[in-house]
């Protein structure tokens, strides 16, 4: 996707290095943020252009606007991915979907699975089951009608989700 940024520079960079330093002052300040518009900037991987520098009166820094291409991360409603399974507790799981943090509260899993704290590690698993459930493997749903999606600390949290997918076996 195509994006913009504004690199503020201080003069002590001007010199020879002075597109390089824009470049990873880019690099820098892009990768790993989030925006509510683009979502999670994973990488850069190119640099269109470079503008020319506008001098900020009175202090001595230039901005400079760069033109990038770069590979981000935006969940949609509806949308289902995979997901590792980080921690499971009584009142539901946390999982990870690559920078995504999600909860899957118990109210999302299936009514015939519960939560069995002496299996170790803990899990949720239906009554005839055996242990098998570290739910490495998972899928989660986005449901962003109740709660959403927050962005704190250059971070995305996705407050609420479904199950899907246990493993490889489908949940209604």
């Amino acid at each position: 996707i195509s994006l913009e940024h504004e690199i503020l520079l201080h003069p002590r960079y001007f010199g020879p290095q002075l597109l390089e330093t824009v470049k990873q002052k880019l690099f820098t300040e892009v990768e790993g943020t989030c925006t509510g518009k683009y979502g999670f900037v994973i990488a850069v991987t190119t640099i269109d252009n470079i503008g020319a520098g506008l001098i900020q009166p009175g202090r001595g820094f230039v901005v400079y606007p760069v033109k990038y291409k770069a590979i981000v991360f935006r969940p949609f409603k509806g949308e289902v991915l995979d997901a590792v399974v980080t921690q499971v507790n009584k009142v539901g799981f946390f999982t990870e979907i690559g920078p995504l943090n999600c909860f899957i509260s118990r109210h999302s899993i299936p009514a015939d699975m519960k939560f069995d704290p002496n299996s170790n590690p803990p899990c949720y698993k239906t009554d005839e089951e055996l242990v098998d459930s570290t739910w490495e493997n998972c899928a989660a749903k986005i449901n962003a009608g109740a709660g959403g999606i927050n962005w704190k600390r250059r971070k995305y949290e996705l407050i609420t989700s479904q199950v899907l997918v246990k493993g490889n076996q489908e949940i209604d």
